[in-house]
């Protein structure tokens, strides 16, 4: 095989596709959180529901604002 039959084969490998067997090697943020991977989306969307959990809950049980008292003169 040849040096350019070598790079010519490489290079169709890296443009096989979306899934063609290299891993993407995230850090940090992007490990836990990214478009690419079933885990990462479903990390986001565990996010997002504990982060509209967390809203309803703190407005159904934040303190109500007390009326002044009503005193008779």
């Amino acid at each position: 095989m040849t040096l350019a039959s070598q790079v010519f084969a490489n290079r169709q490998a890296a443009m096989a596709g979306h899934d063609s067997g290299s891993q993407h090697q995230f850090t940090g943020f992007q490990k836990y959180f990214n478009s690419y991977t079933i885990i990462g989306r479903r990390n986001y969307v565990i996010a997002t529901y504990t982060g509209v959990a967390l809203l309803v809950l703190y407005f159904k049980f934040r303190p109500k604002k007390q009326a002044p008292a009503v005193t008779d003169k």
